[in-house]
């Protein structure tokens, strides 16, 4: 879906143009205590709701009948992960196939005292050793240069799941070329300044 503010992205996101303003405040209800500090709403809510129930129906279509195991990357990727399993679940309930799903929970930590570590370290979840031929949906709040994603993919590829796809609220702008892009996100953060508080609505 392409708003006002920029155009589709492959038919796979949203993209944030760097001269696109905003919507004004006006236009919306937002939480007193932002009152002061916001300028302009970036991507209102509506979009951030059918973007997510879009992106459910494209995991649903690449992912077919299969039962699916969701791996959300914490702290940032719980909510979107919450509300991306809900539309999964929806769809699954008014469609001829039922999706069983696992949701199940990691913390990835590539830093120590600012400095980068060879080996990522998976912190949670189950025995990742039981993703043997399943299925596994990785949701992400953001990905930027990939680095992490990519680590975590070869880490998880080693226990030799069926498929892998990740899912992503947002996709920060890289300059490497080689830069990760995931299967689905909801939108490709071009400008990416202080523009993302006004998602915190």
């Amino acid at each position: 879906m392409a708003g006002q503010g920029g155009s589709s992205a492959g038919g796979r996101g949203v993209v944030i143009s760097d001269n696109w303003p905003g919507y004004s405040l006006d236009l919306f209800t937002y939480p007193q205590h932002y009152y002061g500090d916001l300028e302009y709403v970036l991507i209102p809510h509506g979009i951030i709701v059918d973007r997510t129930e879009r992106l459910a129906k494209d995991i649903m279509q690449d992912i077919g009948d299969n039962d699916i195991v969701v791996l959300c990357v914490l702290k940032g990727g719980y909510k979107f992960c919450a509300d991306l399993v809900e539309h999964i679940k929806n769809l699954s309930r008014n469609s001829e196939r039922f999706i069983s799903m696992k949701v199940d929970f990691v913390r990835l930590k590539s830093y120590h005292n600012d400095q980068s570590m060879q080996d990522m370290q998976i912190i949670g979840g189950d025995d990742l050793s039981k993703l043997n031929g399943k299925n596994v949906l990785i949701v992400e709040d953001i990905v930027g240069t990939g680095r992490t994603m990519k680590v975590l993919l070869n880490n998880i590829e080693k226990y030799k799941p069926k498929m892998i796809k990740v899912a992503s609220l947002l996709v920060k702008r890289t300059s490497r070329p080689d830069g990760y892009r995931p299967d689905s996100h909801m939108c490709y953060q071009r400008s990416w300044q202080n523009k993302i508080q006004s998602l915190k609505q």
